[in-house]
C-alpha cells in the first residue's frame, strides 16, 4: 500500500485527487493517501487485531514455506519491498536470505519509509539498505540497483487487493518493465464467509475506523478542509459481486463541508469510498498474473484457506 511523502509535487496530488474524488457522484478517496505517518501506525496497529487475520496468517504462510523461498535467485542479490510494512515479515526474509546483498524498500510515506529503514540496518548491519520514497502505484522509472544482482520483489500484505483488477494488471506489468527477470513473493488474500470479513475490517476496538477517519484530519491538515470527524462514521460492506470489502465514510447528517475553498454537500447516509480490498480465488489471481506477465511458480496457503502467498517469475 502506498503512503504520503511531504513534497509539494504530492501535495499536489493529494489536493487534486481529494477535489476530484469528493465531486464525483460516488464520492471517494485514494486508498493510498491513507497512509500519511499517523495512518501507518494506525495500519500497524490494525495488522495486531485478533480479528485482522491476513498479517499473522500471511506470516505463518512465510515461516512454513521459507525454505523454498531461499532457493529464489533474487534472494542471493536484491530483495525490493513494496511498501515498508511489517518488519516481522521483512526480518523472517532477511534473515533467511544469508546471500542477499540489497534490501530495497519503497514507500510514498518518507518517515515510515526511514524508520522500517532503520530497523533493518540496525538488525542487519552487514545488508546495504537503500530506500526509495516513491509512490510504486505510479511508473518507476529506474531504480538505483545494480544491474548484475538478480532481483526478488516482495510485496506482502494483500496490497494488490486495494487495486482494481484492471490497475492490478497493470501494476504488475509495470514491475515486470522496470525488474525484468524479477521473481516475486505477493500476498493475496482469499474469498470467505462474510462475517470473517467485516470483523477484519471493522473491529470492535474501533482502530480500523480511526485509520479510516484520519484521512479526513490528513485533509484538514494540509488541505486547510472543515471536516467534522464527529459527524462521519467508519462502515465496511461486503460487495459480494465485485469480492471484495469496501470501506466507506458515512455522513451523519445533511452538511456541507469547504475543503481549501471548495465546498462539498453530503446528503444523509451519503458515503465517501475510501478503500477496496479484494479478494482473488485462485483462477482469478492467476488470470491476473499471466495478464501481466508473470508465470505462477508456487501457491502456498494455510489450513482454512484463508490467504495465498504466490510466487512468480517475470516473462
Amino acid at each position: 500500500m502506498s503512503k504520503h511523502v511531504p513534497p509539494v509535487s504530492h501535495n499536489d496530488a493529494f489536493r487534486s485527487d481529494v477535489l476530484s474524488g469528493l465531486g464525483a457522484d460516488q464520492k471517494q478517496l485514494s486508498s493510498k493517501w491513507l497512509y500519511d505517518d499517523v495512518g501507518s501506525h494506525l495500519f500497524e496497529a490494525i495488522t495486531e487485531l485478533d480479528a485482522y487475520y491476513p498479517t499473522r496468517t500471511e506470516l505463518t504462510i512465510l515461516e512454513e514455506n521459507v525454505d523454498k523461498y531461499r532457493r529464489l535467485p533474487g534472494a542471493r542479490g536484491a530483495m525490493v519491498e513494496l511498501g515498508s510494512g511489517s518488519s516481522r515479515k521483512t526480518n523472517l526474509l532477511l534473515g533467511a536470505f544469508p546471500d542477499l546483498s540489497v534490501y530495497m524498500p519503497i514507500d510514498i510515506s518518507a518517515n515510515h519509509l526511514k524508520e522500517a529503514a532503520e530497523r533493518v540496518r540496525r538488525a542487519f548491519p552487514s545488508l546495504a539498505v537503500i530506500p526509495v520514497a516513491a509512490d510504486f502505484t505510479e511508473p518507476l522509472g529506474q531504480l538505483p540497483l545494480l544491474p548484475e544482482l538478480p532481483v526478488l520483489v516482495f510485496f506482502p500484505g494483500s496490497t494488490i487487493g486495494n487495486f482494481e483488477r484492471a490497475d492490478a494488471a497493470s501494476l504488475l506489468k509495470n514491475i515486470r518493465t522496470v525488474m525484468p527477470n524479477a521473481t516475486m513473493i505477493v500476498g493475496v488474500d482469499r474469498p470467505k464467509a462474510q462475517h470473517v470479513l467485516i470483523e477484519a475490517y471493522d473491529d470492535p476496538a474501533g482502530v480500523t475506523a480511526a485509520f479510516n477517519q484520519n484521512i479526513l484530519q490528513r485533509i484538514n491538515r494540509d488541505l486547510n478542509g472543515r471536516f467534522d470527524l464527529s459527524t462521519f462514521k467508519h462502515k465496511a460492506v461486503w460487495n459480494a459481486e465485485d469480492s471484495r470489502i469496501e470501506m466507506h465514510l458515512v455522513s451523519k447528517c445533511t452538511q456541507s463541508v469547504d475543503v481549501g475553498g471548495v465546498t462539498f454537500a453530503f446528503q444523509e447516509g451519503e458515503t465517501i469510498h475510501t478503500e477496496n480490498s479484494h479478494k482473488y480465488s485462485e483462477g482469478a489471481f492467476a488470470e491476473i498474473a499471466d495478464e501481466a506477465g508473470w508465470r505462477i511458480l508456487s501457491s502456498d496457503t494455510d489450513r482454512e484457506g484463508y490467504f495465498a502467498v504466490y510466487t512468480m517469475q517475470a516473462l
